[in-house]
């Protein structure tokens, strides 16, 4: 584990970060990102994809063990190296809008699976030397599977940040401003507790969502609110105001969305399912 804290904080890699997140920022914003986001899914598509490479290349290494399985073994290997193509988009585009840390480690994550990915190309080549690339990249795809456990459940990438906001916010009804104090549609930053949300007016309607963004916790009171949705500064995850449906990503879990009402000229907010 010392060695991956180093990852994290090997700023020497900082520069092949900068480009390998400007080649995977071209694939564009959109149906096409969301869709390799698992905006639609509500969680990640990677972790999803990468089973597939990663069933079939194992398999191939338990059909070498018996004799004579040396074309089933390779079509195996070939189904994974296609599988693997619209893994590698996926995990890009995760990776692209990721903090430092997570970026660092996600990129030694991605060069270990692309070595993996040639040790198996390779033995699609080389029949002699078939079974031994074959566990060899058997052993590769593992060492970046780890890495990616690490980004997943250590550095929490692709968690949902705001899960714990209903089980923090208290039930029942919160003061939060005067109306008088809410103007324009500015989002405006204010607790429930120990819960920041961000508040704002459109016109008649007032709207309180859980201010850290499910993404990766970025304050959506500093973010652009247009359209009925708001944008988080961060990485440009957006949601809609009035359910905090995600309705761009790279976020894929809802925004906790508050109930809201106005009482004596204050206003407040209530958490439908809080505690």
């Amino acid at each position: 584990m010392h060695l991956i804290s180093n990852l994290e904080r090997a700023t020497l890699l900082d520069r092949l970060v900068e480009a390998g997140q400007r080649v995977a920022r071209l694939i564009p914003r959109g149906p096409v990102r969301d869709a390799l986001y698992g905006v639609r899914l509500g969680h990640p598509l990677h972790p999803m994809l990468v089973q597939v490479p990663v069933g079939t290349w194992l398999s191939a290494s338990v059909m070498d063990a018996w004799p004579g399985n040396q074309k089933a073994s390779r079509r195996l290997v070939l189904v994974g190296l296609a599988a693997a193509v619209p893994a590698t988009l996926a995990g890009a585009a995760d990776w692209s809008e990721q903090h430092e840390q997570q970026m660092r480690v996600g990129l030694v994550h991605a060069l270990v699976n692309t070595a993996a990915i040639a040790l198996y190309a390779a033995s699609a080549i080389v029949p002699a030397r078939a079974r031994a690339l074959r566990l060899a990249g058997l052993a590769t795809a593992g060492a970046g599977g780890f890495l990616g456990g690490h980004i997943a459940y250590r550095q929490s990438a692709g968690a949902n940040q705001a899960e714990p906001v209903p089980h923090l916010v208290e039930p029942g009804w919160h003061d939060l401003m005067p109306l008088d104090e809410l103007d324009g549609r500015q989002p405006v930053k204010r607790m429930v507790g120990d819960v920041p949300v961000v508040v704002l007016r459109d016109g008649e309607r007032i709207h309180v969502l859980a201010d850290r963004c499910s993404h990766l916790s970025g304050p959506l009171s500093d973010g652009d609110y247009h359209d009925g949705c708001l944008t988080c500064p961060w990485h440009g995850s957006t949601f809609r105001v009035d359910d905090g449906a995600v309705a761009r990503g790279p976020a894929t879990a809802p925004q906790p969305a508050f109930r809201t009402r106005i009482a004596g000229g204050i206003v407040q907010a209530c958490l439908p399912g809080a505690g």
